[in-house]
């Protein structure tokens, strides 16, 4: 590539770059703006800032509790999806058994199911087993994911297969195969499931908004709806819970990004 395409691609680059890294710079500066004014349109530029906002937030609402909730319910979420998809994806790739291809296309096919479907049957369900209104019912629904496990079954499908078989001379069985050969190789798309299984717990808004009634019990999400006024809204104190919103979130991100890369690339997804 010639110098000067070279630099028109970098600035191109370092365009979209700044068109997407202004959202969040927006809403970081509105934080800090005194009474949250957005009167005068966007601007990154604050005479008098103040940290204000982020002390009515936590005093307004119970943060520290509602982001125990989110961390909890997140965590959760994202190991149960890893065990669930790593072992069903271990099947798939590995076993053999009747009807596999069938089961493993129905499986898949549940991806094509909104969640919007769901919420009325997962709610009756929950209702009828008095669990509405728990952590676990945030939990349970999402304890397993068909494109978490297609990714691991696919990551699994790459391991050569006389890894599985030399463990097999040496007296290993499926278990000690699939802890002590296959884990440690699909590092990468366990890290990637792992990462999306957590965004998405985290961002969840629908189905905690039907299933939580108890203020004590709320995420992250359905804090900050309920910082939105039927009339007025500070804002300021909106920005603020959303920058403590995506600070965790884009923490955990940038950690993992390398293994999201490598883990899409691992498994041969485009």
């Amino acid at each position: 590539m010639t110098k000067p395409r070279r630099i028109v691609l970098f600035v191109i680059v370092a365009l979209v770059a700044l068109a997407m890294v202004f959202p969040f710079a927006w809403t970081f500066v509105t934080s800090i703006t005194p009474d949250g004014s957005l009167a005068d349109g966007p601007s990154l530029y604050v005479p008098n800032p103040t940290m204000a906002a982020y002390v009515e937030l936590f005093n307004r609402l119970p943060m520290g509790q509602i982001i125990l909730n989110s961390v909890v319910v997140s965590f959760a979420a994202t190991a149960l999806q890893l065990i669930t998809g790593s072992m069903a994806g271990y099947a798939f790739a590995r076993l053999q058994f009747r009807a596999k291809p069938v089961v493993f296309a129905v499986y898949l096919a549940t991806l094509m199911i909104p969640l919007q479907v769901l919420v009325v049957p997962l709610f009756i369900q929950f209702r009828d087993w008095n669990l509405q209104d728990t952590l676990f019912s945030l939990i349970a629904p999402s304890a397993a994911s068909a494109f978490g496990v297609f990714l691991l079954r696919q990551a699994i499908e790459a391991v050569p297969k006389e890894l599985d078989e030399a463990a097999t001379i040496d007296g290993a069985g499926h278990l000690r195969i699939f802890a002590m050969v296959i884990l440690p190789l699909i590092k990468p798309a366990l890290a990637t499931v792992g990462i999306l299984a957590f965004m998405a717990s985290w961002n969840s808004f629908l189905w905690p908004l039907v299933v939580i009634r108890s203020p004590e019990l709320q995420t992250l999400p359905l804090g900050l709806a309920t910082l939105q006024g039927l009339y007025t809204t500070r804002w300021d104190v909106v920005m603020a819970g959303s920058v403590v919103s995506i600070i965790p979130i884009a923490l955990v991100y940038l950690f993992a990004q390398r293994y999201i890369i490598a883990g899409v690339s691992h498994t041969g997804l485009k």
